[in-house]
């Protein structure tokens, strides 16, 4: 049985998603975090930032408080982050469609692109390193390149999570859909946690005041 706050959250974020806007409207900012990823593939390296989203949700208190939103064809999580509002989504499409999920939210919950974070794997950082980035191209990400067709923008802020890239190109697919090895897994807690506080930080940041352009890295030492 969930505790009535979380089951109040729930029901009132089903609520005002029926709805098509949260009404009324809070003081504060509201931000969606969409995790990309493939559903029912957790644990690979493609789904990191699933497990970041997890993570995230854990830290706020609202790991039992996801409900599932068929129109957009994701599960949901309300949050709240000192006067600011959190929407979370983890997609229930696959990589290359995860733009339709994080798009039908944001047009639902009223949001611009700017107000939309994407956490995702990165190959071109080794495991162990983040960055967060106001906008910029897909750089080759397929769940990303979907949200920016969808979103029709390519504003929204993302962490990207570091998963390294094989040394050959003919193995790059596997790596990226395979499971994370013994050895990286010893090091997969602390890099979510740093990625929950670079999230965190970087919204109470936004929250406050005018965005800034700035790149923000992280780095879990091996």
């Amino acid at each position: 049985m969930p505790p009535l706050g979380r089951l109040r959250a729930t029901l009132w974020l089903s609520r005002a998603m029926s709805l098509g806007v949260l009404e009324p409207r809070p003081p504060g900012k509201r931000w969606l975090v969409a995790g990309l990823g493939n559903p029912g593939l957790p644990g690979t390296r493609h789904s990191v930032g699933l497990a970041v989203l997890g993570q995230l949700a854990q830290r706020l208190g609202v790991a039992d408080g996801w409900a599932r939103d068929r129109r957009c064809a994701a599960d949901l999580a309300l949050a709240a982050l000192g006067d600011a509002q959190l929407v979370l989504l983890r997609p229930r499409r696959f990589m290359n469609a995860n733009g339709r999920s994080v798009a039908r939210a944001a047009e639902l919950l009223g949001l611009t692109a700017e107000e939309v974070y994407l956490v995702h794997d990165e190959l071109d950082k080794p495991l162990g390193k983040l960055s967060l980035k106001l906008g910029g191209s897909s750089r080759g990400h397929n769940g990303v390149r979907s949200c920016i067709t969808f979103l029709n923008s390519n504003a929204m802020p993302r962490l990207r999570v570091g998963i390294g890239r094989p040394t050959h190109p003919d193995t790059v697919q596997a790596h990226v859909l395979g499971c994370f090895s013994t050895a990286e897994q010893e090091l997969l807690p602390p890099l979510l946690e740093r990625a929950t506080d670079l999230l965190l930080d970087h919204i109470r940041e936004r929250s406050q005041g005018p965005p800034s352009g700035l790149v923000i890295c992280g780095h879990v030492p091996a």
